[in-house]
């Protein structure tokens, strides 16, 4: 291995340097790796159950109330009369928000290391197919996603336009979704980012099994399945929903 700014005395002695290759990292790599692992695992959970909730898009209105707006009044005022309205969704919301800066740390972290560590020696055709493109652009899709949670935040959480219609307004979850997804140029966005989300969550969550130190082959090819079944279903379920509104079916 190539040494920068070798000792010369020690090369005279048959020693190519007294001084370490490269500096200790702050962080180890494995608890960079592990923080990954965990914080990718935590939000294929969330949008999991994100996507659960939102498909009350198509339940009927119950006594006046349409489901999904009922369902947004629940998150806000889930844990009373325990804890004040909001107090609950506002400590999720800073969980959320710690585990992507971890994950982001991490991402970069990684890639800057993994860069250094390979030098000019970069390994290629490793593996063929979807796997080999999902892991190209893991930091791309990565990027992508941060970016279109910065616009759906702006959408459909905060209101604020010209990101969000003109005809938002807080609470009404339903109507809001409408009229956001009745233009189609943010359907498509929607549906590019949910593309992103499956190369994204496939490679992550197998990823996740081998930093996790899971190595029995049942879980592993448990962990396989997953890796395809759950991206998949997210997937379909944030596509057929904008699709839906922006065709015509939901109105």
């Amino acid at each position: 291995m190539t040494v920068k700014n070798p000792d010369r005395e020690a090369l005279a002695h048959g020693r190519i340097t007294n001084e370490p290759i490269r500096q200790k990292p702050g962080v180890p790599t494995w608890a960079l790796k592990l923080g990954m692992a965990i914080t990718g695992l935590f939000f294929a959970l969330f949008v999991v159950g994100h996507m659960a909730g939102n498909l009350k898009l198509y339940m009927p209105a119950k006594d006046g109330e349409e489901a999904l707006d009922v369902y947004g009044s629940f998150l806000r005022t889930m844990g009373e009369p325990l804890l004040p309205a909001g107090t609950l969704l506002w400590i999720i919301r800073i969980v959320l928000i710690a585990a992507v800066l971890i994950h982001i740390y991490g991402a970069f972290a990684l890639t800057a290391r993994s860069k250094q560590a390979r030098g000019k020696f970069k390994r290629s055709n490793l593996m063929g197919g979807m796997d080999s493109f999902a892991t190209k652009t893991m930091l791309v899709t990565g990027v992508f996603l941060l970016l279109f949670v910065v616009f759906h935040l702006l959408d459909l959480t905060m209101g604020v336009t010209p990101v969000a219609p003109e005809e938002f307004v807080h609470g009404s979850v339903k109507a809001n979704m409408i009229a956001t997804f009745s233009r189609w140029p943010v359907t498509i966005i929607y549906v590019l980012a949910m593309i992103c989300l499956f190369l994204h969550l496939t490679h992550g969550i197998r990823l996740a099994a081998s930093d996790l130190g899971i190595t029995g082959a049942k879980w592993r090819q448990t962990f396989l399945v997953l890796a395809y079944i759950i991206p998949a279903v997210v997937c379909i379920g944030n596509i057929v929903m904008p699709l839906s509104v922006a065709l015509g079916w939901v109105s």
